[in-house]
């Protein structure tokens, strides 16, 4: 049996959804990406590979996430059939997130496109941003002025 990709280009599938001359809501990169649309949800959806959070751990676990994101992006993922929510007993009761099967799907997804990314690093303006350790991209403090200021 022969790879679908042989005889064509890479990335490029023998599919009919692979020649449309617009995105289509259909494509399968279309759904992926819309999966992972918005920020902050691949940082949520890496917390969550590592295993089922309440609320209050992953809003512990991205402090820079706001409430009102986090309560998104929580249920856009829901809505993608990327995670479940499970009631926790107790009082007050509780809520506890875990990726389904098609949410733990996405973890390759974000390793091929940081393994992508990384190898661009170097392509990319450093003075505008920094990387932290978890990927994220924030600005830097702007450079201080000549005049001897310093950077914050």
């Amino acid at each position: 049996m022969t790879h679908p990709t042989v005889g064509h280009a890479p990335g490029l599938p023998d599919d009919p959804r692979a020649r449309v001359a617009a995105p289509a809501p259909g494509c399968p990169v279309e759904i992926a990406l819309d999966a992972l649309r918005g920020r902050w949800t691949t940082l949520v959806v890496r917390e969550l590979l590592t295993g089922p959070r309440t609320y209050s751990e992953l809003s512990a676990a991205l402090p820079a996430l706001s409430d009102k994101v986090l309560t998104d992006r929580l249920r856009h993922l829901a809505e993608a059939a990327v995670l479940d929510r499970e009631r926790v007993p107790g009082f007050p009761p509780g809520v506890r997130y875990r990726l389904t099967e098609r949410g733990r799907e996405l973890g390759p997804v974000l390793q091929a496109l940081w393994d992508w990314g990384a190898r661009y690093a170097g392509d990319h303006d450093h003075d505008a941003e920094e990387t932290t350790g978890a990927g994220l991209a924030v600005p830097r403090p702007a450079r201080a002025a000549a005049a001897g200021g310093s950077r914050a």
